[in-house]
């Protein structure tokens, strides 16, 4: 099991390659494999990086890469380390990977899908590999860091350039995938993830001003993490440490509003048709068959009927959750899906055991609290696929570019509302019965006294005034830029907002982790940076009409599925955590909340807790949400003491 204390191995080569024993590695899907993970370090003020040190990193996301693992040092102060789950070029592209001139050399997470396009653009480059890792060594070599501006995929990768002795960070346009960095006096290093980087640092703990962000958001925004010093790569950007220690940001994507003119519905539908195709086209590329996450809501469902239609060489395989209550439960619409497709369809039942087996765990494989009870949900579905195939295609951020939420409907009314109105809105939400709660939710939203504060109370699970309550300080930090610097109408703004915080920093994340915590690797279609770029370009009333969200989403499914099939309700990928709370997780829930030890009664006014926990079991209000993101925070830190990763 992963440790923040790992000893020395002793050795000695300045580059070599291990390839893992499967039946050593631990993990939670009982398959002993594991996913791609990068790490790295450069030591300052003149301290060496051996392999050792490489190694003693990336050993902690042996999880992430099953195939291989590799360190490699530059003789001096740099030191790189990779897991590798092999998709491409299964039998090559061992890394870390070092041009041939020996000028640079990368480590690489992701799928750069358009590979095959830019190795023939860069025919001049002496290519020993046929994967895509190489690409962008090639990339670089002509380039520089400007080469990013041509990849199409997911990614995060690190290159060090032996000419400058600098090292550049990059990450994916909407930050698909993770990658986190630290820096103190002796020390640059950066990982996959936080828990790579705990044993280089000289002390590790909470960071308490970014409590006030997680009480908000249920994570913290990027670039900030709930680990004191350790900061996240913000998507759409590239930093680089020069060699004299600076840190430099920069972003290489940024995502504008531009209205495009003259296009009418039909042909907006046809455009937007063209380019998902060709998005779940590109994310078939690989060596290994490829399976499909697929609820039966319209964004699987079309994703699944898209790829049914490609010429595979294997019959897709489709994954579902069920949670045993009628209420959430969309297995038999999954089902259905499956069957008019003629998918090979798996079923996983979640349960309350599964939380009580498991959250501590895999709040160590998220790095963080988990911000959902749908996160291991999630994990579940991951493990379920794991069993069939290496790779999943999921529906993440069509809601955040098309306008699929509820909240989406009132987006106009989220930005001009009057603050007395929103007085009054405040007093109305305690009056709302425990059964309506998207009408609380929007209550508790109009209720903020700023724009700002309006747009994120949507998915706050505390309020503002809550917040206040429970901590007994005002924000230490200003809200995040997203919420306050969009352009365009009010629900353009609302979708910037969501994409860049929400999108970003929870779903993203979870979905990362929570596949990789399997050894499984997830592709989000819907991200590919030209959909999200015309999505954000096409009319408001083309994304939300009337009360119909994802319009233009569901009209290019019409062409594909049912009726039935795309008209039928949102349910979204939900728990019953409110009757859990009430039944078989409520000791669980009080015991930890409101024990001498527990670290949530130590940073929070107890009796609000406290008041919490009684207004939910006295069923006068459903304050499920409140209440679990209290208590995932308390199980992360309780699992991160128990592993000595405080200090």
């Amino acid at each position: 099991m992963a440790n923040c204390k790992i000893s020395k191995l002793g050795l000695s080569d300045v580059k070599f390659r291990l390839s893992l024993s499967v039946s050593l590695i631990p993990s939670l899907t009982g398959l002993r494999v594991n996913v791609c993970g990068v790490a790295g370090v450069r030591r300052l003020c003149g301290l060496s990086a051996s392999p050792e040190l490489a190694r003693q990193i990336v050993i902690q996301l042996r999880h992430r890469g099953p195939d291989d693992l590799g360190v490699w040092t530059n003789g001096a102060d740099v030191a790189f380390g990779h897991t590798r789950l092999a998709i491409i070029d299964l039998d090559g592209s061992a890394q870390p990977m070092s041009s041939p001139n020996g000028h640079a050399t990368v480590v690489f997470n992701g799928e750069i899908l358009n590979y095959r396009a830019l190795r023939k653009e860069l025919a001049d480059y002496p290519f020993k590999t046929d994967g895509d890792t190489e690409v962008l060594l090639a990339l670089y070599e002509k380039f520089g860091h400007r080469g990013v501006d041509r990849l199409e995929g997911q990614f995060a990768y690190a290159i060090h350039d032996g000419r400058t002795n600098e090292i550049h960070l990059f990450r994916d346009r909407v930050g698909i995938l993770p990658l986190y960095y630290y820096l103190d006096a002796d020390t640059f290093a950066f990982a996959s993830e936080i828990k790579a980087l705990l044993s280089l640092m000289p002390e590790r703990a909470v960071d308490e001003d970014s409590i006030y962000d997680y009480l908000t958001h249920r994570v913290v925004p990027a670039p900030n993490t709930l680990i004191r010093g350790v900061r996240k790569v913000l998507p759409g950007h590239r930093l680089t440490l020069t060699a004299d220690g600076r840190v430099i940001t920069e972003p290489y994507w940024v995502l504008k509003a531009k209205p495009s003119r003259g296009l009418n519905a039909e042909g907006a539908v046809d455009l937007v048709d063209a380019l998902i195709t060709r998005s779940v086209r590109s994310a078939l590329v690989a060596d290994v068959p490829i399976g499909m996450y697929l609820s039966g809501g319209v964004d699987s469902s079309l994703l699944t009927a898209l790829a049914a239609r490609e010429p595979l060489d294997y019959r897709l395989q489709t994954f579902s959750a069920s949670f045993g209550d009628h209420q959430y439960d969309e297995s038999s619409w999954a089902r259905r899906v499956s069957n008019i497709l003629g998918t090979t369809h798996h079923q996983v039942n979640v349960t309350p055991n599964d939380f009580l087996g498991k959250w501590s765990q895999l709040s160590w494989y998220r790095d963080g609290p988990l911000s959902e009870p749908a996160d291991l949900a999630l994990h579940c579905l991951a493990r379920l696929a794991r069993e069939h195939v290496k790779v999943v295609l999921s529906g993440e951020g069509s809601d955040e570019i098309f306008g699929g939420y509820p909240k989406h409907r009132f987006a106009s009314a989220t930005r001009w509302l009057p603050g007395v109105l929103g007085q009054a809105a405040r007093k109305l939400e305690n009056r709302i019965p425990t059964g309506q709660h998207r009408g609380r939710i929007a209550l508790r939203a109009f209720g903020e006294l700023t724009y700002g504060e309006r747009l994120r109370g949507w998915f706050a699970p505390f309020t503002a005034e809550e917040r206040l309550r429970l901590l007994n300080h005002d924000p230490p930090r200003r809200i995040p830029e997203h919420y306050t610097n969009g352009s365009g109408d009010s629900l353009q703004r609302m979708l910037y907002a969501d994409m860049f915080t929400w999108l970003s920093d929870n779903l993203l994340e979870r979905g990362d982790r929570m596949a990789m915590a399997a050894s499984l690797e997830t592709r989000p279609p819907f991200l590919d940076h030209r959909l999200i770029e015309t999505a954000f370009a096409l009319p408001s009333r083309f994304k939300v009409h009337g009360l119909s969200g994802k319009w233009i989403l569901k009209e290019v499914a019409r062409r594909y599925l049912p009726a039935d099939v795309v008209d039928r309700p949102k349910v979204g990928f939900k728990v019953p955590l409110d009757q859990w709370f009430r039944g078989e997780l409520k000791d669980f829930a009080y015991d930890l909340l409101t024990a001498r030890s527990s670290f949530v009664r130590q940073q929070f006014e107890g009796q609000e807790v406290t008041r919490l926990l009684e207004c939910h079991l006295s069923g006068r209000r459903n304050e499920d949400i409140r209440i679990w993101t209290l208590l995932s925070l308390e199980v992360w830190h309780r699992e991160l003491a128990s592993r000595g990763c405080l200090s």
